[in-house]
């Protein structure tokens, strides 16, 4: 299966590729990045050491999606979009773990679905996707457990709560009959941090160069769950990516999950 990579110099960009290179089954067939990056022409090894893939380094969309048969795209919304309509267009997958994307671009990559093949995930991650599954059924058996949910990353990430947490929240939220919307608490200060019984609180870290941790805190007065998941480093996000693309390779148009891709579901 041939597999190009958007955002190709960005920290995931840079472990898929690496992740790629100890594929037996999948192989780089494009490697794209922002329009004018001096890195264009380059080998794409340039990016991931070692032998060279054989494959130069492109700003050209349409080409490199050409060239493909799944994206993986770890970018910005709007540029995820973009990719995802010409991937649509062009009959092509897309594995996108994009980080915080809006409504809008939610509700366009599901229009799109009706002739495209995308896996959307805000973490790729199969020990998260697994935490997932347990954090639904918990929620549901613990109905009257406060719910606190605790993210930690690196001091360059943009979006807080990551999309991770969010997607916790709304997995909490869900088995219980509400939605997140109306029960998320984002930001306790002052004389206002006492709990509103029933919201699911979130708190957000912001150092170093964390890679994730997620920790869910469902708490009883005499006893407390708790269900975390730690990242050491990216290439478990790198790999469930490569995965997703092997999922996408058996499916039709539709827009699916990492539930779907680990048969949770």
């Amino acid at each position: 299966m041939r597999i190009a990579v958007a955002g190709a110099t960005g920290r995931m960009g840079r472990a898929v590729l690496a992740a790629l290179r100890e594929s037996a089954d999948l192989r780089l067939s494009g490697a794209l990045v922002r329009a004018g990056d001096k890195i264009c022409g380059q080998d794409a090894a340039v990016l991931a050491g070692g032998e060279p893939f054989g494959v130069r380094v492109s700003d050209v969309p349409e080409e490199v999606i050409a060239g493909c048969d799944v994206l993986i795209d770890f970018t910005r919304p709007e540029a995820s979009v973009a990719y995802a309509e010409i991937c649509a267009r062009l009959g092509k997958g897309a594995v996108i773990g994009t980080t915080g994307l809006p409504a809008p671009a939610e509700e366009r990559l599901r229009a799109l679905a009706g002739q495209g093949r995308f896996v959307v995930a805000a973490n790729m991650s199969v020990g998260v996707n697994l935490a997932l599954h347990l954090l639904e059924i918990a929620a549901g058996a613990l109905a009257d457990a406060d719910i606190e949910i605790l993210e930690a990353h690196h001091r360059h990430k943009v979006d807080a709560p990551s999309g991770t947490a969010l997607r916790l929240g709304e997995v909490a939220a869900r088995a219980r009959g509400q939605r997140l919307a109306d029960v998320a608490a984002y930001d306790r200060h002052g004389r206002q941090a006492a709990r509103v019984p029933g919201t699911i609180g979130f708190a957000s870290l912001r150092a170093g160069e964390i890679v994730g941790e997620h920790r869910v805190y469902l708490a009883l007065p005499s006893e407390r769950l708790e269900i975390a998941h730690v990242a050491d480093n990216r290439q478990v996000f790198a790999e469930g990516a490569l995965r997703a693309a092997r999922f996408l390779g058996g499916c039709g148009p539709g827009l699916y999950d990492m539930q779907d891709v680990l048969g949770l579901r």
